[in-house]
């Protein structure tokens, strides 16, 4: 008789997709692939260009490491410590897969969820704990799926003026780089045990602005059942006419850079090239650091917007997002949606993009109808210190138009909305209270993270960590296909049902309804 021996940690698995065989592992209980194109190197000629399918491959391919980062400057040590080195490179086009140990036994093909990362579309990369979301299999049987894409001017400055007979920039690269992604889940998820039809796409921060772009994003039809856009800010997508103004600042910044370096040769020559030979040919350094220098001046020249974004290119994305949701364009699938309590209160220094300082929220009131001023600083009082200034500018980038998509999208599919209020005690103290991401540890059960043991250091953990299993239950819940909780109503105008989550969670109807009124005449593009 021939036994077989029983899998084990460290075990090869290998999968057939379509580009070819892939070997992953089992590791931690669970299967993990890494590192598999889904598409090919954006590189030399395709630069800029939308992407396309990689080439096959013979034999077996390692995928049990991650693939590179997309280059960025931003780099967090909270999340990788000093000592591991984290490789970034223009080949950064590939997935991650991780599934449950007998996925591939399963009686029936098991709920994908795609998780988008943020990071304002410059930093960021899917070997973040997020990553892995193992939580997330363990607790709900899914198979889960994160990936990289194109970030800073290689995936969202619209360089298109720029093309030449020879070679097309193409716009919207990181969004282009999405949909790919999603065409290849469509096509080999069922290799991992998971199921094309019930795919959920789900992301926080600037991947929740990729969730409710791709929602208005006509290529991205069919590719997603559900979605979940967490602490998105939906209205930062903007028209041609002001992407072709900071791609051309960025050019001018590009070329001081290039010019600086060629004056510190030997020969000391300054290479004449045009706008086009300068993208085409640049180093990746001299890339990032261009885009660097534009982030940090866009805030105070444009105050309100964020030059690293979506642009509506009249083909790949015809509209707004908020556009399309308001008539019903976008794609009519179960969202949810929500912020957490204080988004603004975390943006200062180094990442200070919203309009929380006295010069940017007074061009803000200038560029206002001037019967909202008065309603708006009565609901805003205070206005010119740090902490109110600070929730005027988070509600301004991420709660009132979240409180838009949700208006509008509860008109023709069903909606629910959240707020998220946990704080760690610490973060009350230092009067950040429940900010921008705080609850991302919590949700992919990573308080073991040093910024997380931080957070709970002088109390709130067993709260924090209990909100977080909640949630992540309910978007369990929902991505298998059914109503994230029964105690949790769907939202519509009439009430604005709103779930907090809070150390004991509750329905709250139409919170915030002053704020909200004052935006809704503040902002009249938006008021639908």
């Amino acid at each position: 008789m021939i036994r077989r021996r029983r899998p084990s940690e460290g075990d090869a698995v290998d999968v057939r997709t379509a580009g070819g065989i892939v070997r992953g592992v089992r590791e931690r209980g669970l299967l993990a692939w890494r590192g598999i194109p889904y598409a090919a190197p954006p590189v030399a000629a395709l630069r800029f260009a939308s992407p396309v399918k990689p080439a096959p491959w013979e034999g077996i391919r390692d995928a049990r490491a991650f693939g590179p980062t997309a280059p960025q400057s931003i780099r967090n040590p909270l999340i990788h410590p000093p000592t591991v080195v984290i490789a970034a490179d223009e080949d950064c086009l590939t997935v991650n897969v991780h599934a449950p140990v007998d996925a591939d036994r399963a009686a029936s093909a098991l709920p994908v969820m795609v998780f988008i990362h943020g990071g304002g579309y410059s930093g960021g990369s899917s070997r973040d704990f997020s990553g892995q979301g193992e939580g997330f299999v363990r607790d709900g049987r899914v198979v889960y799926v994160s990936f990289n894409y194109r970030l800073g001017a290689l995936g969202y400055i619209d360089f298109s003026r720029y093309s030449t007979p020879g070679r097309t920039f193409t716009s919207n690269l990181g969004l282009r780089d999405q949909v790919a992604l999603l065409e290849w889940v469509r096509d080999n998820i069922g290799a991992f045990g998971g199921d094309a039809a019930n795919v959920t796409v789900f992301g926080a921060s600037a991947g929740g602005n990729a969730v409710i772009t791709l929602m208005a994003t006509p290529s991205a039809d069919g590719l997603f059942a559900r979605a979940i856009a967490q602490s998105p800010p939906p209205h930062a997508v903007y028209p041609p006419s002001l992407s072709a103004r900071w791609a051309g600042e960025y050019v001018a910044i590009l070329q001081d850079i290039v010019e600086t370096h060629a004056r510190r040769e030997p020969d000391g020559d300054v290479p004449a090239q045009s706008p086009h030979e300068l993208l085409a040919t640049a180093g990746v350094n001299d890339l990032v650091a261009a885009c660097t220098t534009l982030q940090v001046r866009t805030p105070d020249a444009y105050p309100g917007t964020f030059c690293l974004a979506p642009v509506i290119d009249g083909e790949f994305l015809p509209r707004t997002p908020l556009q399309a949701f308001r008539d019903g364009t976008v794609h009519p699938v179960p969202l949810i949606i929500g912020t957490n309590d204080r988004e603004g209160s975390i943006f200062r220094g180094r990442v200070d993009i919203l309009p929380r300082t006295p010069s940017r929220i007074a061009a803000l009131f200038a560029q206002a109808p001037p019967g909202s001023r008065r309603r708006m600083r009565a609901a805003y009082p205070g206005l010119s210190t740090r902490r109110t200034a600070a929730d005027f500018g988070g509600d301004y980038g991420f709660w009132f138009p979240s409180t838009r998509a949700a208006d509008f999208h509860s008109r023709h599919a069903a909606t629910w909305m959240y707020r998220f209020d946990v704080a760690p005690r610490l973060l009350e103290v230092l009067g950040l209270d429940a900010t921008h991401g705080v609850e991302m540890f919590a949700l992919f059960d990573r308080t073991d993270l040093a910024l997380a043991r931080f957070m709970t250091a002088f109390g709130g953990a067993e709260e924090y960590e209990a909100a977080g299993e909640r949630m992540r239950a309910m978007w369990l819940r929902f991505a298998a296909g059914g109503p994230p909780d029964v105690d949790w109503p769907p939202y519509d105008e009439r009430e604005r049902s709103t779930l907090i989550i809070d150390e004991v969670d509750r329905v709250e109807i139409d919170p915030r309804r002053g704020r909200r009124h004052a935006w809704t005449r503040f902002l009249p593009e938006l008021a639908g």
